[in-house]
């Protein structure tokens, strides 16, 4: 097949083409994408439209038009809100009272997880139709890999996903964004061009043109301060950073200056994982007295953070994904999951992604038994522990490594964080099955 084509969105004409109709010759839509390299690429990120919003608005349609907030709560923080909201300013983790001056019309409703993970697992099997080559980065997110499907759904990969979008919004009803590209940096990027009901396109041949001007803060792992040291630095764009050679920026930022070389050319070679493939490495304590106060909470997650990182360390072992367990005092479990850029096996970004997801859990339920623990895991191969780009990060593991050495010399207890001088007691902690050494699949 050849590689350029159009695709109608909404009935699923396409054909090869040198040129792009404006509309379907078919059903006349205007949702046409033409693109050169349309039916020849295979990466994907699936990205659901304000996921949370766009069910509660499939299950009351009275609130399809008004601005809807999710969120609230005890700690009162925007868990997502829908497009009409997100135009009044408001945005993901805002604080409440904010969100409320922004947009004093919205709707607010409590989170209903349970009915947000329903959802994610009918929209999970549809993409795990298409193609074994499935890696879920959380609730209302994917990469997938179609290479090769071709003979097993008659269709080229583009097609095989547009089919996949109208599926979902006409059989679960939510919509979906979809980057395609030639690796998953790209087509993330291509998955927030065309939001909601996307469908964005990233070529081989035009990725270089096309990133030269992107704000560099689109690149992953670069937070606000590596932003200011390379603004100040003369480095705004993407296409700046095209302009450096590879060994000025290695130069100048070190190991971060080789990743940045190579993700500004858009070159990523990262495999789409499934999440069966990978291994998990956790570690859990329960409590002799249920816990409800974040304080207590947050104590015993840092300390099993540090369980987790002596684990990972001695396995030389990074993951990039971070799960939170809990277990309410009626045995109910709850098990929440966030996927980080960047691979990590330092105990501070571990607790600081784990104290995140347990933020959101601490509604005045007593708990009796928290875990964390890690999956999509990869040998650390040296690194300390990976690419670092951020220099705050990069301290942080630094200051940790001296800790380790420390520890290493003088024993666990030489170098104690201040925030674990009391820690909640706790019933002794012993690992999960399986916890350091078996592959534990999905």
């Amino acid at each position: 097949m050849a590689a350029s084509g159009y695709l109608c969105r909404d009935c699923l004409t396409h054909a090869e083409a040198a040129r792009g109709p404006e509309r379907c010759p078919k059903c006349g839509s205007p949702r046409v994408i033409y693109h050169d390299e349309l039916f020849a690429l295979s990466i994907a990120h699936i990205d659901c439209d304000a996921f949370y919003a766009s069910v509660e608005k499939r299950d009351d349609p009275t609130l399809i038009d008004k601005p809807l907030i999710v969120g609230g709560g005890q700690r009162g923080v925007v868990s997502t809100c829908c497009y009409i909201a997100r135009m009044s300013g408001v945005r993901s983790a805002m604080p409440m009272f904010q969100a409320k001056r922004l947009c004093p019309d919205a709707v607010v409703i409590k989170v209903n997880m349970a009915k947000y993970v329903g959802v994610s697992r009918q929209i999970r099997e549809k993409l795990e139709a298409l193609t074994p080559l499935v890696q879920p980065l959380s609730i209302d997110e994917a990469f997938l890999d179609l290479s090769g499907t071709e003979k097993v759904h008659k269709s080229a990969p583009a097609v095989s996903l547009a089919r996949l979008a109208k599926a979902v919004e006409d059989e679960i009803g939510v919509t979906i964004s979809i980057g395609l590209s030639h690796n998953k940096f790209l087509a993330k990027i291509a998955s927030e061009l065309d939001k909601p009901r996307g469908f964005a396109v990233i070529g081989v041949k035009e990725t270089v043109e096309l990133l030269s001007t992107k704000s560099i803060s689109v690149i992953f792992g670069v937070g606000k301060v590596m932003a200011e040291t390379l603004r100040k630095d003369g480095l705004l764009t993407i296409g700046d950073l095209q302009r450096r050679s590879p060994e000025d920026l290695m130069r100048r930022y070190g190991e971060m200056g080789a990743r940045l070389a190579k993700l500004s050319r858009g070159e990523d070679y990262r495999r789409v994982s499934p999440e069966r493939e990978t291994k998990s490495v956790s570690t859990e304590t329960t409590f002799f007295s249920d816990l409800a106060d974040f304080e207590s909470l947050s104590t015993a997650l840092l300390s099993l953070s540090e369980r987790l990182s002596e684990r990972l360390k001695k396995q030389g072992l990074v993951g990039d994904t971070v799960t939170l367990k809990l277990k309410t005092a009626g045995s109910k479990s709850r098990t929440r999951a966030q996927h980080i850029m960047i691979p990590t096996q330092l105990a501070t970004t571990l607790y600081e992604t784990g104290v995140q997801l347990l933020a959101r859990e601490v509604d005045g339920t007593a708990f009796r038994l928290l875990g964390i623990g890690v999956t999509g895991l990869e040998a650390a191969d040296g690194n300390d522990p990976v690419d670092l780009i951020e220099p705050a990060i990069a301290r942080k593991a630094a200051a940790e490594r001296a800790i380790d050495r420390v520890r290493d010399r003088f024993g666990r207890e030489a170098v104690v964080r201040g925030k674990l001088y009391q820690k909640p007691k706790t019933k002794e902690n012993k690992p999960e099955t399986n916890d350091d050494d078996r592959a534990e699949a999905d």
